[in-house]
């Protein structure tokens, strides 16, 4: 067994999981380059599974990939560790990478809730291919993007692919402001803690969950 904790499964990077394996098989299909295999997984997670805002942060398993896999919608973070535990099946090395971003067009709602628009913590996996490390998002799926007039993010296996600064209608949509570096797992205290800090009101709603669900409905307005 490999000892590369970038090949080697983790407690959110879960690529020892049978769906997580099963899911990586399914996106990969009969892809023979590294390169098409992480495509491949991209487009997986970025539309298999819904961006969903609202969810239980205070949770562990809401940060787990394949727990992400069961309920089929999560934000930016468990959807980033089903990517890199994708990749680590396919033998691709693969982590995640943080940043503080501040998202121009954050919905009211939301807003409201977390006090800011500024999101903290907003998690992308990072890739080994071509002899580097490529940065990858795939937060937003397809059908949210075109409801809010977002431009879709694309990776084509050589590049960064990170979240757009305009929208299609040229207004300013994300900034990144504060690289908070990569790590092998998602650095869940960490994260936690942060969240109740800076986002008081949001974690008082959805924090710890409702009634037990570890995915919310997703609104209109997100």
């Amino acid at each position: 067994m490999t000892t590369d904790p970038n090949l080697s499964p983790g407690r959110f990077v879960d690529s020892d999981s049978t769906n997580v394996i099963a899911f990586a098989r399914a996106a990969v299909g009969d892809a023979d380059s590294d390169k098409e295999k992480a495509r491949r997984l991209f487009y997986a997670v970025r539309d298999d599974i819904y961006y969903d805002p609202y969810v239980a942060f205070g949770q562990p398993e809401t940060y787990r990939a394949g727990r992400l896999i069961e309920v089929g919608r999560g934000f930016c973070i468990p959807k980033a560790a089903l990517l890199a535990a994708g990749a680590r099946v396919m033998g691709i090395p693969a982590r995640l990478g943080f940043a503080d971003v501040r998202n121009h067009l954050a919905s009211p709602r939301l807003t409201e809730l977390m006090g800011s628009d500024i999101f903290t913590w907003h998690g992308y996996a990072e890739l080994y291919l071509g002899g580097r490390w490529i940065k990858v998002t795939p937060s937003f799926n397809l059908g949210l993007c075109e409801k809010f007039r977002v431009k879709p993010l694309e990776f084509d296996g050589e590049t960064d692919s990170l979240l757009h600064p305009f929208d299609e209608d040229g207004r300013r949509h994300m900034d990144y402001i504060n690289d908070r570096g990569s790590f092998d797992d998602v650095p869940f205290d960490r994260i936690v803690a942060d969240f109740q800090s800076r986002y008081c009101k949001l974690y008082g709603e959805y924090g710890e969950g409702v009634d037990g669900d570890l995915a919310m409905e997703m609104p209109d307005n997100v």
